[in-house]
């Protein structure tokens, strides 16, 4: 079920807007913020009512998140036995990235706002962690007792990847130098008619996007896997050697996508009157892409409001549209002015 994947996503951004701070910002006491700025500011011990207010907050939005998604989700499909389903290489594995990228994020942020409430580095770390593990397995668990889909390996361990990215990271260098990022911009798709196999209906590319990935613009950014880039974004100055004269804003990236994608496994489906479509793989050929480009780590922007270094934390889980080198499956090599 990898299109709710995404939208955690909505939960942990809700979630954390208000604890999110800058992992490398200074920290003040465990006292009352005397500003609006120093609300957003680390405590440097343990502050309680912070402490309550995000477990409160976490263990609600957990709560709501898991009935609402079972109430609204799987109760309208049949339910089972736990059980497994292999969807490896389902939409070329964009979706495997995609559970990568999110578990990582949900790291990063349960990380920092952990630290905004005074915990120590090893307790924030740790709770990161299970950020990026509960929410992420909930979905699985689910998955594993409906009829429709099952729990999936692929995806678990997608999720524990990306955990162990922000884990290893945050132990070893105390920072993370290495980010997982997402880009996507909805894609127009073709309206000219295509027949069915048997030549009795007929549909267009356009009505098949709008019935996998949605039509407005949030549900084409939260499912389309045509549109969706996830990358990892790596930062020079401190990889090469802090002293140098590198921005320590500047990044550079590698991402991974595909295209032409109308079907989890290939590009043919069936309509509930038992149509058969099939996509023409010369015209629309469904290939993977790999992209090197530059990149901006948006908490590494130096900026003296707490409350936009929060901001700016929030959004460098998100990969700015930049120069970039394309290399597909296709054997093609492409240069993009801008990579969305």
């Amino acid at each position: 079920m990898g299109y709710w994947l995404r939208h955690t996503f909505i939960v942990i951004f809700v979630l954390l807007f208000c604890t999110i701070s800058n992992g490398q910002s200074h920290s003040i006491s465990s006292q009352e913020p005397t500003s609006f700025s120093e609300f957003f500011t680390p405590s440097d011990t343990l502050n309680k009512k912070r402490f309550n207010i995000a477990l409160t907050g976490t263990s609600l939005l957990y709560t709501g998140f898991s009935i609402g998604l079972y109430n609204t989700w799987y109760k309208q499909y049949p339910q089972s036995k736990f059980h497994l389903f292999d969807d490896w290489n389902e939409w070329n594995n964009i979706d495997k990235a995609g559970h990568l990228y999110t578990a990582y994020f949900q790291g990063v942020l349960g990380y920092k706002g952990s630290k905004w409430t005074g915990l120590s580095e090893d307790k924030a770390i740790l709770v990161g962690a299970l950020c990026g593990s509960i929410f992420q397995a909930t979905v699985e668990v689910m998955d594993g007792f409906s009829e429709n889909w099952g729990f999936s390996v692929g995806d678990m361990a997608a999720n524990l990847a990306g955990t162990s990215a922000f884990v290893v990271q945050q132990k070893v260098w105390g920072e993370q130098r290495i980010t997982v990022k997402v880009s996507s911009w909805p894609k127009s798709y073709p309206t000219d008619n295509i027949s069915a196999v048997n030549g009795s209906s007929f549909t267009s590319l356009d009505a098949r996007a709008d019935d996998l990935f949605g039509s407005g613009f949030v549900e084409s950014y939260l499912k389309d896997y045509n549109a969706q880039t996830i990358w990892a974004s790596f930062n020079l100055k401190s990889l090469v050697n802090k002293d140098n004269k590198i921005p320590g804003w500047l990044n550079v990236a590698v991402g991974y996508g595909s295209e032409n994608m109308f079907g989890g496994f290939a590009n043919e489906w069936h309509l509930e009157n038992d149509d058969r479509f099939v996509v023409d793989e010369i015209a629309f050929p469904r290939h993977r892409q790999y992209y090197l480009g530059l990149d901006v780590d948006l908490t590494r922007i130096k900026v003296k409001s707490q409350f936009l270094k929060s901001v700016l934390s929030i959004l460098n889980i998100f990969k700015l549209p930049l120069p970039a080198f394309e290399y597909n499956s296709l054997g093609e090599f492409k240069v993009h002015a801008l990579v969305r």
